[in-house]
């Protein structure tokens, strides 16, 4: 069973940086996604992708992980870059 661990990124839609101090535990998919031959939804059997579960820091992600041997990528939060301007710097 492999996993993905990573930070949750500040939603782009929104100023608010609300729940980006959480870690994410995702599960990788077992198996590939097949279109259903009467409705044509894509599903599969697999109910781990379903699996979400939420850390307040990367150690106790890992340490879950590991308590229960679970292969997991952590994947590294990019650096925050403003982009600092003035309301003037519209009109030039």
């Amino acid at each position: 069973m492999a996993a993905r661990i990573y930070q949750r990124p500040k939603n782009a839609m929104q100023s608010g940086k609300a729940r980006t101090g959480e870690w994410i535990l995702e599960f990788a998919p077992a198996e590939a996604r097949q279109a259903d031959p009467l409705m044509g939804w894509s599903g599969s059997g697999d109910t781990q992708v379903q699996v979400v579960l939420k850390f307040g820091s990367e150690a106790e992600a890992r340490a879950y992980a590991d308590k229960y041997g679970i292969a997991a990528h952590v994947t590294p939060t990019p650096p925050r870059r403003l982009k600092l301007q003035s309301y003037a710097d519209n009109f030039r």
